[in-house]
């Protein structure tokens, strides 16, 4: 198995109760219904305040680098993604467990 975790942080000025951040994030959750590889999915904003906090998590998992190779490259996933790339950053980390 293969945790793939991501964090997103909203650029300068950019506020998660607009609608495009909130159409963004249903986007994101309704993801671990659509797509066939995810063997957990959760997403969530972070409830933290800290300075170097972020403000969107997902915690995924699938099966193999095969796997996340067709999660990474599904039409839903690259719209979700698409649709953050507009005014977020973020990091990822992929990992065996």
């Amino acid at each position: 198995m293969i945790r793939h975790l991501v964090l997103l942080k909203l650029n300068e000025g950019v506020d998660r109760g607009e609608p495009r951040v909130q159409a963004s994030a249903r986007a994101f959750a309704e993801l671990g219904a659509v797509i066939p590889e995810l063997e957990f999915w959760e997403c969530a904003w972070n409830i933290s305040d800290r300075p170097i906090a972020y403000d969107f998590a997902i915690n995924s998992a699938v099966a193999d680098t095969d796997a996340l190779t067709r999660y990474v490259e599904h039409p839903a996933h690259q719209a979700a993604a698409a649709q953050w790339r507009e005014f977020a950053t973020w990091v990822i980390a992929d990992y065996p467990f």
